[in-house]
């Protein structure tokens, strides 16, 4: 049936032409070759057929990453802060992002990686939303949160993790804040917790999260007294992540809280090959947004207002550059 595809308008039989050899090519995988065999026209009609029928809309290509990714935010997010992989939930929530972390652990997880988590609310979901690891190394990245309301210690996560994979694990039995940095360095030194320390430097995946320097927004703000809270809030801090101080330029701070907290260091994690940084609420977008600037973390996992609210505090970072060049 030889075709002029240049001389027919666009009434039903193009439309029913255009739409066979779009089916045939989009969802049955011939080639233009053959579309063109089959319907005895040249490759060269056949062509100028498909590209029709998707500029008059006969053709409308859906790409998704499933029903929990925004695949298009993900790869935005991503491009924005130079980082591997961010994983954008498509609606609003700690518990979504809870069951991203999860299951990209359960992906990229192997039995010879050294796992390294901090303690959160959004970790410690993501801890019970996971149903299977291999059997790898768990390491605490931070001593416990010492606060009456948190009943869940980075302990007690890294022991179910430990039950959940079956491998070894190498708990902080001990307060991530300290009254001074003698106490801090004393601890480090002590048994269980210099096993610990002394696999920071075998960790080959770490999840950690970011809180800002506001009420509720950090645990860390929240169990210092309000002078001190103060005093840091004036030494530009915005944020802190594993209980280390960072400033706006997502630069670690050399404050006395830095010397006395049990946790990981930052050049520790910086030699990471994964870190996993964890933000579900908009409200810690500027402590986030310093943070990934500052190249500490390879993947985000957020949800669609945080991502938002990223994306606008990076603007606005971009805007303020230019105005003040």
């Amino acid at each position: 049936m030889s075709t002029s595809v240049e001389s027919a308008g666009w009434g039903p039989g193009r439309r029913l032409l255009a739409a066979t050899a779009a089916h045939r090519f989009h969802v049955l995988g011939r080639t233009k070759v053959e579309i063109a065999r089959e319907l005895d026209m040249s490759r060269f009609v056949v062509a100028r057929l498909l590209d029709a029928a998707q500029e008059q809309g006969l053709v409308r290509i859906e790409v998704t990453a499933g029903d929990d990714l925004d695949h298009r935010a993900s790869e935005d997010l991503a491009a924005t802060y130079g980082l591997r992989r961010a994983l954008v939930a498509p609606r609003d929530g700690r518990s979504l992002v809870a069951g991203l972390t999860a299951e990209l652990l359960t992906e990229i997880v192997g039995a010879d990686d050294v796992l390294g988590l901090a303690w959160s609310r959004t970790i410690n979901e993501a801890v019970d939303a996971l149903t299977a690891l291999p059997p790898c190394t768990v390491v605490q990245l931070c001593g416990a949160y010492s606060l009456p309301w948190r009943s869940d210690t980075s302990a007690e996560t890294v022991a179910r993790v430990g039950a959940l994979c079956g491998g070894p694990t190498f708990p902080i039995y001990a307060p991530l804040v300290l009254p001074d940095d003698q106490t801090a360095r004393t601890l480090r030194e002590q048994p269980g917790v210099a096993d610990a320390f002394g696999r920071f430097a075998d960790l080959t995946i770490a999840v950690i999260s970011v809180g800002a320097w506001s009420p509720e927004h950090s645990t860390v703000h929240d169990v210092l007294d309000a002078d001190e809270r103060a005093a840091l809030a004036d030494r530009g801090v915005v944020g802190e992540v594993v209980a280390l101080p960072f400033d706006a330029d997502g630069r670690v701070l050399d404050v006395d809280l830095a010397r006395r907290v049990l946790a990981i260091d930052e050049a520790a994690l910086r030699a990471v090959r994964e870190v996993i940084v964890l933000v579900a609420e908009p409200e810690r977008a500027r402590a986030a947004d310093a943070l990934l600037r500052s190249g500490l973390g390879t993947t985000l996992v957020t949800d669609a207002a945080t991502a938002r609210a990223l994306q606008e505090t990076a603007q606005r970072q971009v805007d303020d550059r230019r105005a003040r060049s």
